[in-house]
């Protein structure tokens, strides 16, 4: 059984081999959840705005974005592991999360040295008040 996460990363140029890094550890020691916390890998993110994608507008983005799905990650080591890499334009760098079973990323930003989500904890999916009333 799977338990999928979708997870984005954007950067600045200067940071894409930290990207490549990054995804580099989620493809071989990412430890899984629920299996141990034994490393193994756990999926892969690929530049997704690369000159050979289409990417809306007029323009070339000005960052790079990188994206994929990831199985059985444990997602509080790949946010503390997002955290503890040397970016060399850290208030530049944002992760997006969206677990399994939630329907809104979490964005996870360095600021003044610390790791801080700045998405909205609430609405929690599993609060009766995030979903509108039947009927309405």
């Amino acid at each position: 059984m799977s338990w999928v996460a979708n997870v984005m990363l954007s950067v600045s140029p200067e940071d894409h081999h930290n990207a490549e890094a990054f995804s580099g550890w989620l493809d071989n020691e990412c430890p899984r959840r629920e299996l141990g916390r034994r490393a193994g890998g756990c999926g892969t993110l690929r530049l997704i705005t690369a000159a050979d994608n289409q990417w809306g507008g007029h323009k070339n983005p000005e960052v790079e974005v990188f994206a994929g799905a990831l199985n059985h990650a444990d997602l509080t080591a790949v946010v503390q592991h997002f955290g503890s890499l040397a970016w060399h334009n850290p208030n530049a760098v944002q992760l997006f999360v969206m677990d399994q079973e939630e329907s809104f990323f979490r964005v996870w930003m360095i600021r003044n040295g610390a790791l801080r989500q700045y998405a909205p904890s609430w609405p929690d999916e599993d609060d009766d008040e995030f979903w509108p009333a039947a009927g309405s």
